[in-house]
């Protein structure tokens, strides 16, 4: 579907239709992140960087423990430093998903 279908699609909704659209909309934006991805099956669905099968909470768990990001780039050669800037945006908007997933996998 183009969005021009979509758009002529929006036009037959009625009020309430269109908000709970928008709403729906909204929550889908809202768990975007730039650089950030969750997929069911892929490393447990945690949020981990595109591209790559790497955590988020492994690098955050990695600069609580006094990593430089200059250290972490060169442990993981595929990251860019973009990926780190998108990596400390979620953990901290997400800390508690973080600190969760790092908590789960220092007890298995």
């Amino acid at each position: 579907m183009t969005i021009s279908e979509l758009e002529l699609q929006i036009a037959k909704l009625n009020r309430a239709e269109k908000a709970h659209l928008l709403q729906l909309l909204v929550r889908d934006i809202a768990n975007s992140w730039p650089g950030i991805e969750k997929t069911p099956g892929v490393v447990g669905g945690e949020a981990r960087i595109v591209r790559t099968r790497i955590p988020v909470w492994v690098l955050e768990n990695y600069r609580r423990l006094g990593w430089r990001e200059a250290k972490i780039l060169e442990n993981y050669p595929t990251l860019r430093a973009v990926d780190l800037v998108n990596a400390w945006a979620y953990a901290e908007a997400h800390p508690q998903e973080i600190e969760q997933a790092i908590q789960e996998n220092e007890s298995a």
